[in-house]
């Protein structure tokens, strides 16, 4: 049988209220029972009881009413002196009602100091003149616990307010980004197009096929801010097909992919901007066998993505390099919105020549990821 989830909420929040009142009722049982025992004359479980949860039952009774002013009168600034007012005289007329009501559950009992019997007129006077600024004090605790939760719920929903508008306006920046990387590698895709369209038709048609089939590949992950490497690879592979193409004999391709993280959920698009650069910097300006090698390793709880080429690396005089453009500026922003200050990106020399982008990124795969409660 299914139950309403609100309903669920109503009655925990009964309970507690009622309970909240039973355990100052037994708390205040045991202190009448041990005081009396003490300082005499002693009295038995059963009366303290009683006594103690009239009293606090009253109490419990008349803090309905307490809240419902409470709330139906909130504090402003603007209302300040007609709130103080409010309460004030409603402070008065609780703590009045709670002493009639509470000297007529006593009126007939038998008084456990002297033993006589107890009548309404004279127990009300008296806890007039005893309990009036008690009663009055309870009842400010009563509003100002009300409006001390009233301000803590308004300031949590504001942070989650908070959190939703930043988590928005990160999905927002991420949907920029990637609106401005798949124009620019379209871009660069139909130049190469119409450079070989008249030299070279059918190297044009081929790399037109595989544009389609990235264009294909590109539209079915757009709403994906991750996806498994294995579905990355695969549309990298098609992007490194056209440059293939291209490229002739003057391109090979090696990967070093550990086969258990074929699945570790990667940025969409992640690695084509990586090996688009490692291409148009590193091979395209030499006349040799070129090299991409694509790799991917854990590295102390983290994946290791790295793309590096056999280029001419840095000249003599460099020790940063100069490639960054639109395609790695836009992975780094990329990544430093998913992943805040859990990630690592990198563009260096290697011996012997080239270069080299490593990108480090925390190691969750999609089940991991749907468990910790994060959105892919």
């Amino acid at each position: 049988m299914h139950t309403d989830a609100p309903s669920e909420g109503r009655l925990r929040k009964y309970a507690l209220f009622a309970g909240v009142w039973t355990l100052l009722a037994v708390l205040s049982a045991a202190q009448g029972y041990i005081s009396q025992s003490v300082y005499g004359p002693p009295i038995s479980w059963g009366v303290a009881f009683r006594r103690s949860f009239e009293e606090w039952y009253t109490w419990g009774a008349l803090s309905i009413g307490v809240l419902w002013l409470a709330n139906r009168f909130p504090y402003t600034r603007a209302t300040a002196r007609r709130w103080y007012w409010i309460h004030f005289l409603g402070s008065v007329a609780g703590s009045v009602a709670f002493i009639a009501i509470y000297s007529w559950l006593l009126d007939g009992q038998v008084s456990v100091q002297d033993g006589t019997i107890l009548e309404f007129a004279k127990v009300f006077k008296k806890f007039c003149l005893h309990y009036i600024l008690v009663g009055m004090t309870t009842y400010w605790l009563l509003v100002l616990a009300h409006h001390g939760w009233h301000y803590y719920r308004r300031y949590r929903e504001r942070e989650l307010q908070a959190a939703e508008l930043q988590k928005q306006l990160a999905q927002a920046k991420l949907d920029a980004l990637r609106m401005q990387l798949n124009p620019h590698f379209l871009f660069n895709t139909l130049h190469t197009i119409s450079a070989l369209i008249h030299d070279n038709p059918e190297c044009a048609d081929r790399i037109v096929a595989r544009l389609s089939d990235l264009l294909r590949l590109s539209l079915d992950q757009s709403d994906a801010n991750e996806v498994p490497l294995r579905q990355e690879l695969a549309f990298l592979d098609r992007y490194l097909e056209i440059e293939q193409i291209r490229f002739q004999d003057r391109l090979t391709v090696e990967k070093n992919i550990e086969p258990d993280l074929l699945e570790a959920l990667v940025p969409c698009l992640i690695l084509q901007p990586i090996v688009e650069n490692a291409i148009r910097h590193g091979i395209e300006p030499r006349e040799e066998m070129g090299r991409i090698a694509i790799r991917a390793r854990r590295n102390n709880g983290m994946l290791e993505l790295s793309v590096s080429d056999n280029g001419s690396g840095l000249s003599d005089d460099e020790t940063t390099p100069r490639r960054e453009g639109i395609g790695l500026s836009n992975t780094r922003s990329r990544l430093r919105h998913l992943y805040g200050d859990h990630q690592h990106f990198d563009l260096a020399g290697v011996p012997g020549g080239g270069m080299e982008a490593r990108i480090v990124v925390p190691l969750r795969t999609k089940d991991t990821n749907e468990g910790d409660g994060h959105a892919g």
